[in-house]
């Protein structure tokens, strides 16, 4: 849930349906993006032909991936829109495989999932002629089989019920999807050394989840698996000093290097350090990733570093960097309130008008993981130590996605 904390962590803000990010690729080739809609093919669960009052629609077909919770992750949106002119309350949305339900979210946990666009507060509540979604995260054990497609069940209730097409208590199976059998892109990661806080990754309600970006008449979750990188200190303190000043932060400035090879596609650099603690204004769209680059990594996925150093930037479009090459350096530019490197993989080289693709780094040692969302608050504004999950055994990880609040050190290039 969005917190101050959370606001400084998260990428970039609150220019779209919930919150959106960042920029427009720019001085560089602009891939033929299309409209991230699921795959509804006919190997797709049949749905009966009945009255749905309330439409739904999943907005990208998910992709598995693992994580280091020991999960394989489906995390996707289900997009939903009352034609009543009544309000519906969301009583429950289930997830099903087959005869198999893989979730079931309800009452409180579905309102933590479920916003209404324009909105940042939680709900269960459609207004007439209102849309929202419904966020999704299918966490499966990695000895489960992955499951082929799915289907929904939308569950609600009307104050206003006219039967035999509308009900008091309605339940609706739709919105039908193909779990997509691509395999995510194995990278290396973009930093170095201890102390690197994943925040607002994947598979929470953070800020870079939340941001649905309305573009060319459909919505584009191109932040589905960002990860905001900032680095704690071997105390656990994110920064010593002023902390409106760059140099209070000791990792302002880290090179930043190519996650693997491939053709830079664009760049934009030249925008000025923003000041610490402070949230920008004004800013116009395509400065919201601030100096940054994009990177075809092959396969259909781009790497889009963002929130670079000003003129820390090492290539130029055309480029062919190598695995490890530094690139960049990490900066405070664009739409950010505190020194961090934004990163992730996008199906097309625009930062926002692309369907937000996983990936999984080759090795890294996870550290620990933070205790609690809320006490990150203090860290990033009262520079207090991180609170650690207590009993945290540290481990070698091996071809996963880490997910949000996890701590980790990535060996030197």
């Amino acid at each position: 849930m969005p917190t101050r904390a959370r606001s400084i962590v998260a990428v970039l803000f609150a220019v779209a349906l919930t919150v959106a990010s960042c920029s427009s690729a720019t001085d560089g080739q602009q891939g033929t993006a299309q409209s991230p809609s699921a795959t509804t093919s006919s190997t797709s669960p049949e749905v009966p032909v009945a009255f749905t009052p309330v439409l739904a629609k999943v907005i990208a077909a998910p992709v598995p991936v693992p994580a280091t919770d020991g999960k394989t992750h489906l995390a996707y949106e289900l997009e939903l829109t009352n034609t009543l002119n009544q309000e519906v309350t969301l009583t429950s949305v289930a997830v099903h495989a087959g005869d198999k339900t893989l979730l079931t979210l309800a009452g409180d946990k579905l309102g933590y999932w479920t916003r209404v666009y324009g909105t940042p507060t939680p709900t269960t509540k459609l207004g007439p002629a209102q849309g929202g979604a419904v966020w999704l995260d299918v966490a499966l054990d990695t000895s489960a089989p992955l499951p082929t497609d799915l289907v929904h069940t939308v569950s609600f209730t009307v104050p206003k019920p006219t039967p035999p097409l509308i009900n008091a208590v309605m339940d609706e199976k739709v919105a039908p999807v193909v779990v997509l059998s691509r395999k995510p892109v194995v990278i290396a990661p973009p930093l170095d050394g201890p102390g690197w806080l994943d925040g607002g990754g994947c598979c929470d309600m953070s800020a870079h989840r939340n941001a649905l970006n309305p573009l060319s008449g459909g919505l584009w979750a191109a932040e589905r698996y960002a990860i905001d990188y900032l680095q704690l200190q071997p105390d656990g303190v994110l920064f010593t000093g002023d902390p409106t000043k760059l140099e209070s932060y000791s990792y302002f400035g880290t090179d930043i290097h190519a996650v693997a090879e491939g053709p830079v596609v664009a760049v934009l650099d030249g925008l000025p350090e923003q000041i610490p603690s402070k949230t920008p204004t004004g800013l116009p769209l395509e400065q919201y990733g601030g100096n940054h680059i994009v990177q075809d990594i092959g396969d259909g996925n781009y790497a889009f570093y963002a929130h670079l150093k000003t003129g820390s930037l090492k290539v130029k479009v055309g480029d062919r960097p190598t695995t490890g090459q530094v690139i960049a350096a990490l900066g405070n530019t664009g739409n950010s309130d505190a020194p961090h490197l934004h990163f992730h993989v996008m199906s097309t080289p625009d930062p926002l008008r692309s369907d937000g693709l996983p990936f999984v780094f080759k090795s890294f040692r996870l550290d620990s993981r933070i205790a609690s969302t809320v006490d990150l608050e203090k860290v990033v504004t009262a520079g207090k130590p991180a609170p650690m999950q207590p009993g945290f055994t540290a481990r070698d990880e091996t071809d996963v996605m880490p997910l949000d609040d996890d701590v980790m050190t990535y060996a030197t290039k």
